[in-house]
């Protein structure tokens, strides 16, 4: 990478600016964040520098993004006002000077010096935020036992156009009380979406609980959601429920489509009503709830086996997010593949470096049944057993490095058609990039295709 960073004490100088401070490469990726901007985005520098920026920011998009307007453009752009949402679901209102930086002639990368103009607003809002949200000592130490959420957007790794708008949508629906419904195969990352959408809306600091309800008998089911009174039945002792648990900030029903029917018919009530009844009790209590369901099949097809009820699907599909599997965002493996190796460089002590061209052409083209989950896994086992630095084919398990041929051959017929194929998208792209003057933004907006695949591609057909 072009070092746009020169001069012994710049980052210093830069770090004492009192005005936000944010540098990106050609390709969109993150350089640098001063101290400023990093306190003004409430940016974690370590985890946003060397993300591409649609990343860490999935309100903006490609039109909205002022730096990454300049470098399409090549032509700065000063004292115009943005809005965007950051990460934690804080909307932030900015006057920017964005400025293309060159070397030779060419576009290396972009500044952009960012004023806050919310300062005021802000600090009223926070005046309200901290009045409603005062705790006891004893009510914060209660909190703490009651679950807590990890994760948020800036955790979701991909560039991949489908997921960008994924993000960005449950980016919005984060800022609202409204149900969700959120389908995907296992290990796409349901929950994770689920944590940032809790983390990134006002109920970020009430509990966050989540319930698999395929882990748990039904009558057993029934006391943990909705509580239970001494007496209720043989016993039965006075507990809250995991609604009362979790009120004011939001429940996740993990594999809803495995509770049992009248339990739907229950749950529905409860949101209906926003009030609970605990098993063997005669009056009901007041919740407030968020409530976010999880299915690993299509609710769809769900109400087609009777495994959901029709009534209940409609009334939590206010918000619908399909999270796609792996297979179809292979765009998205080489950098949840470099992020899987950071990982656990650091949980193991390892060293790899990279993943070599042939065992990436198997990962790009392997089925991934277990998503992105199976992936991790495949990383931690590598990093686990070998000590490389390298990831290669040799390194693969036999089902990934002999996939589509029992024998671990292929066809000579089929090699045929990959190869004439590869020649192909490798003369489209050399003509695309010489048409463009290579310039990696513009090619991969005229291909439809992320910048980090397009780069792959480069790497892998060695052009020049």
């Amino acid at each position: 990478m072009i070092d746009l960073l020169q001069g012994e004490n710049i980052l210093e100088i830069l770090d004492c600016v009192q005005e936000g401070i944010h540098i990106i490469d050609k390709t969109g990726k993150i350089v640098y964040y001063n101290k400023f901007a990093q306190k003004l985005d409430e940016i974690d520098r370590e985890k946003a520098v060397g993300r591409h920026i649609l990343e860490i920011y999935p309100s903006l998009s490609h039109d909205t993004s002022t730096l990454l307007k300049v470098i399409r453009t090549g032509k700065p752009i000063f004292d115009i006002e943005q809005t965007f949402v950051n990460y934690k679901g804080d909307k932030i209102t900015t006057i920017n000077s964005s400025i293309p930086i060159k070397s030779k002639g060419s576009i290396v990368g972009a500044l952009e010096i960012s004023k806050d103009i919310t300062e005021v607003r802000k600090l009223s809002e926070k005046i309200v935020e901290l009045q409603s949200e005062l705790y006891s000592t004893e009510h914060k130490n209660k909190q703490k036992d009651k679950g807590t959420a990890g994760f948020t957007f800036v955790d979701i790794i991909g560039q991949n156009t489908e997921m960008l708008k994924i993000k960005s949508l449950a980016l919005k629906a984060a800022a609202t009380s409204s149900p969700i419904i959120i389908y995907g195969e296992t290990g796409t990352g349901k929950e994770l979406f689920v944590q940032s959408i809790h983390n990134a809306s006002p109920r970020r600091d009430k509990p966050f609980i989540a319930q698999n309800c395929a882990a748990l008998p039904s009558n057993l089911l029934e006391g943990i959601l909705f509580g239970t009174v001494k007496g209720g039945f043989t016993g039965a002792e006075d507990r809250p429920g995991l609604f009362e648990v979790a009120d004011g900030g939001t429940l996740l029903l993990d594999e809803i489509n495995s509770m049992p029917l009248d339990l739907q018919a229950k749950l529905l009530r409860v949101i209906q009503d926003k009030t609970v009844r605990r098993v063997g009790a005669t009056k009901t209590t007041k919740v407030n709830v968020r409530i976010i369901a999880a299915t690993n099949i299509h609710p769809e097809k769900a109400i087609e086996n009777n495994l959901l009820r029709k009534d209940l699907y409609y009334r939590l599909n206010v918000v619908s997010i399909n999270i796609p599997e792996l297979k179809d965002r292979t765009d998205d493996i080489p950098r949840l593949a470099e992020y899987f190796i950071e990982k656990y460089n650091k949980l193991l002590g390892k060293n790899i470096k990279k993943v070599d061209d042939e065992a990436m052409e198997k990962f790009m083209t392997y089925n991934w049944p277990g998503n992105v989950r199976e992936l991790e896994h495949l990383i931690e086992g590598i990093a686990t057993i070998y000590d490389t630095d390298t990831i290669r084919l040799e390194h693969l398990p036999t089902q990934i490095r002999n996939q589509g041929n029992a024998t671990g051959t292929v066809p000579f017929a089929a090699n045929s058609l990959r190869v004439t194929l590869e020649q192909m998208e490798k003369s489209i792209i050399n003509e695309t990039l010489i048409a463009t003057d290579w310039n990696i933004t513009r090619t991969a907006e005229q291909l439809d295709i992320p910048r980090q695949t397009l780069q792959y591609k480069i790497k892998k057909y060695e052009l020049k």
